[in-house]
């Protein structure tokens, strides 16, 4: 790869008190930035459309309200269609370490062709059933790459290489996305490098508000899981399953 040209992409759905915090934060280490609203309502709309305005945020509006997974399909291919070569995912409810988008931006510079999990560090804010239920997530995620390549798939703090993440065609809208697209960018051989990060879950009165949907977004989940084990156990079958790579890390794993 010639050139390193990175974007954020940050998809957002009514995150009013946090997006233009996490916005000016990430400008820090990223100058350009490209805001998906995932079909916010007042004030979120508004205050999206400023970051606009002021020329801080690239912001693409989506008509109504779809999924995370495809707010950051729209980010992407709108990455793509602006030139950019990598796109640094993070969540626009301010629970992401922000000051580790360097070791994340070094990672993805060093090994341009790969993709930069986060690995998440929780400290005593992150909810049980979350926690319990990542932990699921994990398994089933080592079953589906025949060993522990992409860690924690479930922590939305990454750096994808733009065209290799397209060409995984994640099928996911909402919560599955995440999960799906790592296992699929494993299967098709994309190094995977994991950095332990710190997460943080903000409360309500300091704009902190979680869309995951426990029910739903659980099954979601869970259905993509098993679409991917069926997918895996198919693709060793018949010899199309690529040649896993070895999964990197710069840290210990949390």
């Amino acid at each position: 790869m010639s050139a390193f040209r990175p974007c954020v992409v940050i998809p957002t759905y009514d995150n009013p008190d946090t997006i233009a915090t996490v916005v000016s934060a990430v400008r820090a280490h990223v100058a350009e930035v490209i805001v998906v609203d995932d079909g916010s309502h007042e004030p979120a709309a508004s205050r999206i459309a400023a970051l606009a305005a002021s020329g801080l945020a690239h912001v693409v509006r989506r008509s109504h309200n779809g999924g995370k997974g495809a707010a950051v399909k729209s980010g992407l291919a709108e990455a793509q269609a602006l030139g950019f070569t990598h796109a640094l995912q993070i969540d626009a409810d301010g629970q992401h370490e922000l000051a580790d988008v360097p070791r994340f931006l070094a990672a993805a510079r060093e090994q341009p062709l790969g993709l930069v999990l986060g690995q998440p560090v929780f400290d005593a804010t992150v909810p049980k059933a979350r926690l319990y239920g990542r932990r699921i997530s994990v398994f089933w995620a080592r079953v589906e790459t025949f060993g522990d390549v992409v860690g924690d798939p479930l922590c939305g703090f990454r750096v994808y290489p733009v065209t290799a993440a397209l060409a995984a065609r994640a099928t996911g809208d909402r919560m599955d996305f995440d999960p799906e697209i790592a296992v699929r960018m494993a299967w098709m051989g994309v190094p995977i490098l994991r950095v332990p990060t710190r997460v943080r879950y903000l409360p309500a009165e300091h704009g902190g508000v979680s869309h995951f949907q426990g029910v739903r977004d659980n099954l979601r989940i869970s259905w993509v899981h098993t679409r991917l084990v069926i997918e895996a156990c198919i693709r060793l079958v018949f010899g199309r399953l690529a040649l896993l790579p070895k999964t990197r890390g710069d840290g210990a794993e949390p």
